[in-house]
């Protein structure tokens, strides 16, 4: 059979189609290697930065815990100025890599949520303050309202609050019904889930992303009961604390109060309020702190780290890590 016969032009033509396609093929196989290789890889960076930052994100909680133990110690009172209301920063190799850098806030210096329910009733004066800080900051009634109502049903509260005050002592017989001698002190169980930061309102009808960022500065949630901080506090935490204190008059006592003249005590931040008509046991400022949020990153390169978490601190021992949130 001669080379340039039909037949053999065409098993040319098959042979030529064929290393082409073994080509192809190689090539296909190639690609996914090179591609599992680098998504491999990538996945090897990701956990080295998950490693890396969480030793550093435990760093800067560790110097944070220690810089408010060390406060606690110095001084009773909790005040800007000290160590702890410093930037925090532990400094780099080179200007791109930073093992950690971040800031505490007294969260004792915001209207604290939680107190809105206190001893299993809801707070009327808390209600008060709150509707005032509102007031403030221009959040509409209808969404203050919603708020204040999804706070209440995150805690278990008596069910008849002045009946139960005034219902005698020692009976221990429950039937379970409405009607039953101890019915006035059951609780009602919540019936949301429990908040954690002010972000989680985010679900209630009407609190936009500029609703939370007007908040944010001035409102927290805690896992307890708390006072205001008063030398901590923004002007507008302490008109809304304090019944009758006007807006300038409580802009006034913050000036004073940093330009060094510090509350030493309750009864001082009392005083000064000039207020002689208030009912100084509805006024729930103090001057000490015990928590404490933090906010921080870890930075190599394009990557970064964040840290959210929430202190708690006490007398005799280093603070708590009450929860913390770490992404990239």
């Amino acid at each position: 059979m001669g080379t340039n016969s039909p037949v053999a032009a065409k098993q040319r033509g098959m042979a030529v189609i064929s290393a082409l396609l073994i080509a192809a093929v190689v090539a296909v196989i190639a690609g996914g290697m090179l591609t599992r290789q680098a998504l491999f890889t990538r996945s090897l960076e990701a956990e080295q930065l998950r490693i890396q930052g969480s030793a550093r994100m435990q760093g800067g909680l560790a110097l944070s815990r220690q810089l408010l133990w060390e406060a606690r110690q110095r001084d009773p009172l909790t005040r800007f100025g000290q160590p702890w209301a410093k930037p925090i920063v532990l400094p780099g190799s080179n200007q791109v890599d930073t093992p950690f850098e971040g800031q505490l806030e007294d969260e004792q210096g915001k209207f604290n949520l939680r107190n809105l329910v206190a001893n299993e009733r809801v707070d009327e004066e808390q209600l008060n303050a709150f509707e005032r800080l509102c007031g403030q900051l221009g959040i509409a009634a209808s969404v203050r309202d919603r708020i204040i109502e999804r706070v209440i049903e995150a805690y278990p509260r008596t069910l008849n609050p002045e009946r139960a005050d005034t219902a005698p002592m020692g009976r221990t017989f429950d039937s379970g019904r409405d009607t039953s001698p101890d019915a006035d002190a059951a609780l009602l169980k919540p019936t949301r889930p429990m908040l954690r930061t002010v972000r989680d309102l985010g679900d209630v009808k009407g609190v936009t992303p500029a609703v939370l960022a007007a908040l944010a500065p001035y409102v927290t949630i805690l896992p307890a009961n708390t006072w205001v901080n008063g030398n901590t506090a923004s002007a507008p935490v302490l008109a809304a604390a304090v019944p009758g204190l006007s807006l300038q008059r409580a802009e006034a006592l913050v000036r004073e109060r940093e330009g060094g003249h510090w509350f030493v005590n309750r009864g001082d931040f009392v005083n000064r309020l000039r207020m002689p008509e208030l009912e100084t046991a509805t006024v729930k400022v103090g001057i000490t702190s015990d928590w404490f949020r933090l906010r921080g990153q870890a930075r190599s390169g394009q990557r970064r780290v964040e840290v959210d978490a929430l202190l708690q601190r006490s007398q005799d021992r280093l603070p708590r890590v009450i929860w913390s949130r770490v992404g990239v």
